[in-house]
């Protein structure tokens, strides 16, 4: 069976739209398969741990309604799904390399790390661990029992090439001349990253590793400690980093465009009034294409569609100004009651009325590219301006001639009211762009809004004679 999985490190505000990139793929490569897809928490690095990300995290994958069939929530065969729950485990698999000789207790101080890396690193050397503890395994088992701390290394062997092929990027080599005696059990007994995500991947038979690029260097580590176990490699795939458009990585430290860096979590969108759609359908398009060149396509399009192969090794650039555009295309095709449930749910808090929303929605649908331009845009037909573009101090003459003329009309109607109005402005002799601005500004407080004489039907005879004469 086709197993693929996201472990992701409860140690940010949220998820990082990277992360969410990756998560994505590994949920549609699941279904087109008909496999399971498994979210896993990755909590061992106890240092930089975040109070609440690890439910932050899960609460955004809903949202996105990327559901994995097995979870800290859900449960599954292979549990418990975070790693820090699995100490034991770790700790077995640990002592079974040492016997093997494949891994060995090191006690060195980070001063005499420190120092070897200076030397290293003077000599022009690929700085690394010395195996000093290796050669002294009998005087460090006495250390140990004295209550020194102790850390626990992989053994790698000397000059030795390390080989997978990757679905996206064919054969990646490296020599083991590079690779450092990694640790794999911490000195507070967890495990690290490397040891965790082996053991893990092997118990909980994920069949397909797909993650980010970044983790190509760490594979043949990976790779060592399968052979050390003696145990069968998944499938690799590593996916491409998204970048800005600048092409420097999409990172909260490293985005000059997004100042206050919060965009780079997948939370961020949505609470900027992005549809999840919108930005899945955007993701799917990073580093892949649709083979009829589709942009715009749902979920079940993009799980018939899509291969790995397909996946393009250079890294995208992630647009902002792009997804605005794609989401716009979706609230322009979405249908009117579903569109109307959106902004209802986005604004909960305003409690908006939701007769005004339903007939809001042929006026604003496509002038606004995200729910959360809805409100700059139609806000008025909730709330009386409180200020206004522009003084109309000078137009209360006007607006009382435009008063006094509205209390007339017996059909309160879009046309009843466009047409009332053109004969006045004629009357007085003032061009319609004058006149209608005026008017506009004195019911919606703004110069550019949706179609006037549609709004005012909405807002109803009574409360747009009372905006003109709270003016006046």
């Amino acid at each position: 069976m086709i197993r693929t999985r996201i472990a992701p490190s409860p140690t940010g505000e949220d998820l990082h739209i990277g992360n969410l990139y990756t998560a994505y793929i590994n949920f549609i490569f699941a279904k087109k398969n008909t496999g399971k897809f498994i979210v896993r928490i990755e909590d061992t690095d106890r240092t930089r741990l975040v109070e609440g990300s690890e439910e932050r995290i899960l609460s955004t994958l809903e949202s996105y309604e990327i559901r994995p069939d097995e979870s800290i929530k859900i449960g599954g065969d292979f549990g418990p799904y975070r790693q820090s729950e699995r100490l034991d485990i770790y700790k077995k698999y640990a002592q079974e390399l040492i016997s093997a000789k494949k891994a060995y207790y090191c006690t060195c101080s980070k001063e005499r790390l420190a120092e070897i890396r200076e030397q290293m690193q003077a000599q022009k050397i690929v700085p690394k661990y010395d195996k000093h503890c290796l050669i002294n395994q009998e005087k460090i088992a006495e250390k140990i029992k004295d209550g020194e701390s102790y850390v626990i290394r992989l053994n790698v062997p000397e000059n030795q090439d390390v080989a997978f092929t990757d679905l996206i990027r064919g054969e990646v080599k490296i020599n083991t001349s590079n690779l450092d005696d990694q640790i794999l059990i911490k000195a507070d007994g967890f495990p690290t990253y490397h040891m965790a995500v082996v053991v893990d991947d092997h118990l909980m038979k994920i069949s397909h590793v797909i993650r980010a690029e970044e983790w190509i260097s760490s594979t043949p580590k990976h790779i060592l400690l399968y052979r050390a176990f003696g145990w069968e490699l998944p499938i690799f795939a590593h996916l491409p980093i998204l970048r800005n458009p600048d092409k420097s990585k999409l990172s909260k430290r490293k985005n000059p465009a997004l100042p206050d860096g919060r965009q780079v979590w997948a939370s961020w969108y949505l609470s900027e009034g992005f549809l999840p759609e919108a930005v899945l359908n955007y993701l799917s398009l990073m580093g892949w294409s649709h083979p009829d060149e589709m942009e715009i396509f749902d979920r079940e399009e993009f799980i018939r569609e899509f291969t790995l192969e397909r996946v393009q090794a250079v890294g995208p650039v992630f647009d902002i100004k792009k997804l605005e555009w794609m989401n716009g295309q979706y609230l322009m095709k979405v249908q009117s009651s579903k569109f109307k449930v959106q902004i209802l749910d986005y604004y909960k808090e305003k409690n908006l009325d939701e007769g005004i929303v339903e007939k809001s929605i042929p006026l604003v649908r496509e002038r606004i590219k995200t729910l959360k331009e809805y409100w700059n845009i139609a806000g008025f037909l909730f709330e009386a301006p409180k200020s206004y573009d522009k003084d109309l101090t000078d137009q209360k003459e006007l607006l009382q001639k435009i008063a006094e003329k509205l209390e007339t009309l017996d059909h309160w109607q879009a046309d009843k009211i466009g047409k009332s109005m053109q004969e006045l402005a004629t009357t007085l002799g003032i061009g319609n762009s004058k006149f209608f601005m005026t008017l506009r500004i004195a019911i919606t407080g703004h110069k550019v809004t949706p179609p006037l004489n549609e709004s005012m039907e909405i807002l109803g005879q009574e409360e747009c004679i009372k905006r003109i004469k709270n003016i006046l």
